[in-house]
């Protein structure tokens, strides 16, 4: 959410910010209306203070015998109450209409983010590996031999309908170590904490961090109101909702492997092959508080592990920087982490790194406390897949695939196989 303090100060500035975000000229109706949600406080303020010297004036009729001033100051008093309740009701409701109102903006990108519309304007910057030369034309996933044995369309559409599987044998033990080995990666190397958190949140969480109000129609909602998580950010970044820290207690670095679950409303025809799109997929995701100064340093580290995570299995990937166009609703600044799959060749997402600054913060109520002393801040925000686990299987499938249809696994997942290095043509770990 954004900050009407800063709006009012630099209207042009903000109604610019907003123009790189396909937005025109939004500041008018948020002033217009925190204007005059100013002036009926005001109001309500000044015949309060009415009412109060109305009713010194009561006692003090009452006290000299004077029965018509007492009875016209009395009523003079109900009149009073009467207009300052409906004055704070009237700014009560303006208070929550301006607060949809800046709940539903998107945040403000920061100056280095690449103006654009949409993906094509999206700009690399890194990338690692070479693709892997191949003698025989490669497949997608699904259609390799070693792992057809595991990876059921079928039974799963059965089961559940479209954009699902089920995954068994060797495939679905490849997908438990990947996760495994991302998971321990982060914790032992990269000093995250490993957590973990409900799937299931209420509203203001889903508030919090900013896929309600707009996007309500993107995940799942059960009968008794909780929300199925889109991804751990939702929780991970949540456990500092009204919250106020200790500086010295920054950064906080967390990281959990959770179910995730999307309804992907509007996607109809698009990746729809495969399980690159899955309503229920598991990821491995970060999220970072910081102090403010620190946060768009950390979202380099943030790129960084989950770059790493790529490096060590040996997959080839570049890094984009998203244009304001195709940055999500919530963030600053995006890089997007694209690897590359031999079955479609192309590059593919498969981890969005953000940094969300005091966004989120406003949202959740959450501040940390100066080391120096003074007012409590808001914190600043980041989160990013560390990795999308199947969007990762996919990957390693795809490019381990063998002519005669097995798959070589990687050498830094051997030791989450024990010892195991091959998916063979029968669908086989061995």
């Amino acid at each position: 959410m954004h900050d009407i303090r800063a709006i009012r100060d630099n209207p042009d500035a903000f109604d610019a910010a907003m123009a790189r975000r396909g937005l025109e000229s939004v500041s008018g109706d948020i002033l217009a209306l925190d204007e005059a949600r100013r002036a009926r406080i005001h109001a309500a303020e000044v015949a309060q203070a009415e009412q109060n010297k109305a009713s010194k004036e009561v006692g003090a009729a009452k006290a000299k015998g004077d029965d018509a001033a007492f009875e016209r100051l009395r009523a003079k008093v109900t009149e009073k109450k009467a207009e300052v309740a409906a004055m704070q009701a009237e700014a009560r409701e303006m208070d929550d209409r301006l607060t949809d109102l800046l709940m539903g903006l998107p945040n403000l990108p920061m100056d280095d983010v690449p103006d654009g519309a949409d993906e094509a304007d999206n700009r690399e910057i890194h990338r690692r590996g070479e693709p892997r030369p191949f003698d025989f034309a490669p497949g997608e996933h699904f259609d390799i031999a070693g792992v057809k044995p595991g990876m059921d369309f079928e039974t799963a559409a059965r089961l559940s309908g479209s954009r699902f599987v089920v995954m068994s044998g060797g495939v679905a033990r490849i997908h438990r170590a990947l996760a495994q080995f991302m998971i321990d990666t982060h914790v032992e190397e990269n000093g995250l904490s490993e957590t973990w958190t409900p799937v299931l949140v209420r509203d203001e969480m889903m508030y919090g961090t900013g896929q309600l109000p707009k996007f309500g129609e993107d995940s799942y909602r059960t009968t008794n109101g909780w929300w199925l998580v889109p991804t751990a950010e939702v929780t991970l970044t949540n456990l500092v909702n009204g919250l106020t820290l200790d500086e010295e207690s920054l950064p906080r670095r967390f990281v959990a492997h959770t179910q995730c679950f999307r309804s992907e409303a509007g996607s109809a025809g698009k990746d729809t092959a495969g399980m690159l799109r899955q309503h229920q997929f598991e990821k491995v995701e970060m999220v970072s508080v910081t102090h403010p100064d620190r946060s768009r340093e950390e979202l380099d580290r943030m790129t960084d592990c989950a770059q790493g995570i790529l490096e060590r299995l040996g997959l080839p990937y570049r890094t984009v920087v998203l244009c304001t166009g195709d940055m999500g609703f919530g963030a600053r600044r995006t890089h997007d982490i694209e690897v590359w799959l031999p079955g479609q060749d192309t590059y593919r997402e498969i981890s969005s790194v953000s940094v969300c600054g005091d966004f989120q913060a406003r949202r959740m109520n959450a501040r940390f406390r100066p080391a120096e002393g003074g007012k409590p801040r808001f914190l600043h925000t980041l989160n990013g897949s560390g990795l999308a686990v199947g969007r990762c299987l996919i990957a390693v499938l795809e490019n381990g695939q063998q002519a005669d249809g097995s798959v070589d696994l990687p050498e830094a997942l051997h030791p989450w196989l024990r010892g195991r290095t091959r998916l063979n043509p029968d669908g086989e770990l061995v």
